[in-house]
């Protein structure tokens, strides 16, 4: 049955239509905001996987055609890997719905969002999200929601829900959040360094604004919802589970007691590899039940330590930092470099200064943009020590990055103040507890290391959670093994003054506002411990670039003189540019910027720049070259493409019959000039600057 539902979101009409489109499909949506319009299909397969995890998929793809553009690639279609856009997209709609499939679902399940239309105002990222969710909902796929999702900006101190695109520009807070009826599942977003309180503000007003989309996905269920496919969770084997318990739980708990992450892993790979070969070949056909107890009996224990002991299993208190220490300038070469550890996690961050033509340029449906600053974070598989395939950046990659990104960018200077292209590459060594985090300190360090005049420094930090019914604890800066056994990962970026990034991702069904406000209140104290390391490194960006960046040259010209600095096909351009190994740009403006690797060789590409603009001067003598000769004078270039003419009678003092006579082209001659006309041509004479020069 065809359905349309419709809402008023800040004055604007959201609408969620089923039973018109994919009807193949285990369940199919089309959101619609303004005239922005994605279609969302979910299915789900009827084949059971033999595998210990969820193996759902999510993809999120825009389409050209959704703002009436044709791709700009070779092939004209989108083709190839995902767009940064669409990887940051869909693990946004991955992770707040992901928890909430049944456990024990092994059915290979995906969800497709499709941007049919883009008005250029509203962002489909939300809508995206919102379809996942209801067309799980209406279809046979267990899931146990449903969720929506707003996006937060705050504009002259008012929140408002979902900002246009031009309003991203005015609002101090970015954020996007999914939640349930009761309580948020997922934050992502970031701020131009707001306090706790306010994030924590911006954060539930997004989840009252949410109510109205979740209460038309239930009517929707009503209306269109299908009954849900009988799904039984594999039964435990209680009797076998009973046994591994006996035989490995001590075994387990002495084994979280090993400080180093590589000995308690081999500690744990050992115990498993020991059990199989203790329980022989009679549960040889069931070592995924048996790798299952086993990971429930690690989890089990690791949570009661904190639960029950009251402590972490490397004895930290749950508020205390891992030993951290700060290396700057560690690379000789790059333009900036510095080396981030805490505890077992280890950051290498390098800075590289370009120029304007470094700057990435990317194609959207809203256009192109141009980004002066790329971070880009890199996962080697020694980092965890293991081997593994090297290709290219996988999707918690680009969202780790993403993250780092969103943190840094708040604090960073201005093109006018700052007039450089900046890269940061985070290369991870070691890995053991938010390497993006890490990766924020790292980069901070290694801008301030290369004299980038930041605004203030930023760090950042990685909070977990324990909560089993009322007894609930908050970890700061968990290691990989809180991650996995907790029940959230909350990463948190700032100043000393406020948020700049945050990342939300739960695990259990919602978290209500007295554990996010806990949870952020002690994100902030560590968060400035961590700060505090940070300084005692380097306590202010250097007041010099690197002798290896790019000198950056600006000077402002008569725009009528950009032709003639370009030349016929930009030869004359190239050939300064090739003469003194630098790189040129020029806007409409008449803005020229030389990019140069030494300041010998920025100071040659001015000076031949300086030649071409320069103006000639009336009663001034410049020494040029014959060019042309006509029967009443000769024309003499004074000055790169500025021609003048000397009649026949300013060529000597006595009566010239014939101009050959006392000049012929090629001839290297001074020459004065007296008259510049409205029109701007030059009268130059020869005799006048041979008079001067006795």
């Amino acid at each position: 049955m065809e359905t349309l539902l419709k809402t008023e979101i800040r004055g604007k009409t959201l609408s969620i239509e089923s039973g018109k489109h994919a009807k193949q499909a285990s369940g199919s949506v089309v959101v619609q905001y303004g005239d922005t319009v994605v279609l969302v299909a979910a299915v789900s397969s009827h084949d059971e996987r033999p595998i210990d995890f969820l193996p759902l998929t999510v993809e999120y793809q825009e389409k050209g055609y959704a703002a009436g553009r044709i791709p700009g690639n070779y092939f004209r279609r989108e083709i190839g890997r995902p767009s940064e856009k669409e990887t940051l997209t869909a693990r946004i709609i991955d992770r707040p719905i992901r928890p909430l499939f049944p456990k024990g679902y092994r059915f290979e399940t995906q969800v497709i969002a499709t941007v049919l239309s883009m008005d250029k105002e509203n962002d489909p990222d939300t809508l995206a999200m919102i379809g996942a969710s209801a067309a799980l909902e209406i279809s046979d796929i267990p899931f146990e929601g449903p969720i929506a999702c707003v996006r937060v900006g705050r504009i002259d101190g008012q929140f408002i829900i979902n900002p246009t695109v031009d309003e991203y520009e005015y609002s101090d807070i970015n954020i996007i959040v999914a939640g349930s009826k009761t309580g948020v599942v997922m934050v992502e977003g970031g701020g131009d360094i707001v306090s706790e309180s306010d994030m924590l503000e911006a954060i539930f007003f997004g989840h009252k604004s949410m109510q109205p989309i979740i209460d038309m996905q239930l009517k929707l269920k009503e209306t269109n919802g299908v009954p849900k496919r009988t799904f039984i969770p594999p039964q435990r084997d209680e009797a076998l589970a009973e046994t591994i318990e006996s035989k490995i739980s001590s075994k387990i708990y002495d084994a979280l007691a090993i400080p180093e992450k590589s000995k308690r892993t081999a500690a744990f790979r050992n115990l498993k590899s020991g059990l199989f070969e203790e329980l022989g070949d009679a549960y040889a056909d069931q070592k995924g039940e048996v790798n299952g107890i086993f990971n429930d009996t690690l989890k089990k224990i690791s949570r009661n330590i904190i639960l029950k002991e009251r402590r972490r299993i490397d004895n930290r208190k749950f508020d205390e930092i891992r030993a951290i220490t700060c290396d700057i300038d560690v690379l000789p070469r790059p333009h900036g470099s510095a080396l981030f550890t805490r505890g077992e996690t280890q950051v290498l961050g390098v800075m590289t200064l370009g120029s304007g033509q470094d700057e990435q340029r990317v194609e959207t449906l809203i256009g192109e943009e141009q980004r002066p600053f790329m971070l880009h974070y890199n996962f080697p598989p020694y980092s965890v020590g293991e081997v593994r395939r090297m290709g290219g950046p996988s999707r918690r990659d680009i969202g780790h990055g993403g993250l780092s990104t969103r943190a840094i960018e708040k604090v960073l200077p201005s093109k006018e103040e700052f007039d450089y292209t900046i890269r940061i590459v985070s290369e991870v060594l070691e890995s053991n507890g938010s390497s993006s985090m890490g990766t924020v300190c790292s980069g901070i360090l290694s801008l301030m290391d290369g004299g980038v005049p930041i605004k203030a420094p930023v760090s950042g930090i990685a909070m977990g959670l324990v909560k089993e019914g009322d007894d609930v604890v908050v970890l700061s800066d968990i290691l990989g093994d809180e991650d996995h056994t907790g029940d959230m990962d909350f990463k948190v970026a700032g100043t000393k003054d406020g948020i700049t990034a945050l990342q939300m991702d739960i695990k259990i069904h919602e978290l209500s506002r007295d554990i996010m406000e806990k949870a952020l209140e002690q994100a902030r104290v560590g968060r400035l411990f961590i700060l505090e390391k940070m300084i005692e490194a380097i306590k202010e960006p250097r007041k010099q670039i690197s002798p290896y960046a790019p000198k950056i040259i600006t000077i402002k010209i008569n725009p009528d003189k950009i032709r003639e600095i370009i030349g016929p096909g930009g030869k004359v351009i190239r050939a300064i540019q090739a003469e003194t190994n630098t790189r040129i740009e020029i806007d409409d403006l008449g803005i020229v910027k030389i990019a140069a690797v030494s300041k010998e060789e920025g100071d040659a590409a001015l000076n031949m720049v300086k030649e071409i603009i320069v103006e000639p001067e009336v009663g001034k003598i410049y020494e040029g070259t014959v060019v042309k000769i006509m029967d009443f004078g000769a024309f003499v270039q004074i000055l790169p493409n500025v021609d003048g003419l000397v009649h026949i009678s300013q060529l000597a003092a006595h009566r010239v019959n014939k101009v050959t006579d006392i000049v012929k082209e090629g001839d290297q001659i001074k020459v004065k000039v007296l008259e510049i006309s409205r029109d701007g041509k030059i009268r130059l004479s020869y005799k006048d600057a041979l008079e001067e020069e006795k």
